[in-house]
């Protein structure tokens, strides 16, 4: 009996839901339908590949290694899809990843230079952590993905597109407070002082990082899900933060009482790339075309940022130093 890619995507569903159901529903197909194709794959590979039970479905010893070959079939098929799609350059549908620390953003400014561009091209966003980006890039759910650089994972194609530092944010009396003890350095901030969002996002890591505190050492029993939740704790006080550039337009007009202050020389930051997977260029005009827009946009969201904290960050520095 010959196996057939359908039978590979529902099995793939099957295994990452757990459920027959919700799988049925990802791949949006009945459950008798799943139920089907889930028996006549098992039947042909001569083995049960998963254990029905009242408390879900769980994959047999022969089902993960079975998962394994799965998953690499059908992400193969979709590099050879991909590379057919993307022959006459970025065109049709874009299936575009984006860290959350990044996507509020960087999208309104990309999406018009995008659309300006093409209007028959069909952009759909996919925002989420680092490491669920990589996943939807391995199984091939995503084109491409916007995250910080170096992405640490073999089979990535990386471009860089923009470098952002970040920027010390709190209340008034907060910021002021670290930037009358000129230089202002990230290693200045206590561990009980630093607000960082929820585990799972690549800012904490680097801001972390940035102020040389271990992940163990924080004492701060408060983090946020969002950017805009964290630098609201901030300038009410709760704590200060570092606040990537690229968020500090709308981060500002959102939040009027956070303050901000660049640090000193050689400040914390982080470079901006886009990655894809190694096996799904083909013709790599569209990769290096789509670099071009989103680079070009996070370098006008950046200049109008710069604009924003050029009056707010000195007015800190002055004011904290006895200046007008």
């Amino acid at each position: 009996m010959a196996i057939t890619l359908k039978q590979l995507r529902y099995f793939v569903a099957l295994a990452e839901a757990r459920h027959f159901g919700r799988a049925a529903e990802s791949v949006h197909v009945s459950q008798p339908a799943l139920s089907v194709q889930i028996r006549e794959l098992e039947a042909g590979l001569g083995g049960p590949l998963v254990e029905r039970g009242t408390q879900g479905v769980v994959t047999t010893p022969f089902g993960r290694e079975a998962l394994g070959h799965a998953r690499r079939v059908l992400a193969a098929v979709e590099d050879l899809e991909q590379a057919a799609r993307w022959r006459g350059g970025l065109a049709g549908r874009l299936r575009l990843g984006m860290i959350p620390t990044v996507a509020p953003f960087l999208l309104p400014e990309a999406l018009a230079r995008l659309r300006a561009r093409d209007l028959t091209l069909e952009v759909q966003v996919e925002e989420a952590p680092t490491a669920d980006l990589l996943t939807a890039l391995a199984h091939g759910t995503i084109d491409a993905a916007v995250l910080a650089l170096p992405a640490d994972l073999s089979g990535l194609v990386e471009l860089p597109l923009f470098r952002e530092t970040f920027l010390l944010a709190g209340s008034a009396e907060a910021v002021a407070r670290f930037a009358a003890l000129p230089p202002l350095r990230p290693e200045k901030i206590p561990a009980d002082q630093l607000l960082l969002l929820g585990e799972g996002h690549c800012l904490t890591d680097q801001a972390l990082a940035a102020c040389r505190i271990a992940p163990e050492a924080r004492r701060v029993d408060m983090s946020a899900s969002s950017l805009s939740t964290l630098t609201g704790l901030a300038a009410a006080g709760f704590g200060v933060t570092l606040l990537p550039e690229i968020a500090i337009p709308r981060i500002a007009a959102s939040t009027p009482d956070l303050v901000t202050c660049p640090f000193a020389d050689d400040p914390p930051g982080r470079t901006i790339g886009l990655v894809r997977r190694a096996g799904a260029g083909g013709d790599d005009g569209w990769f290096a075309e789509l670099a071009t827009h989103l680079a070009s946009a996070g370098e006008a969201v950046l200049a109008r940022a710069a604009l924003d904290n050029r009056g707010r960050g000195v007015y800190v520095q002055d004011q904290a130093m006895g200046g007008t």
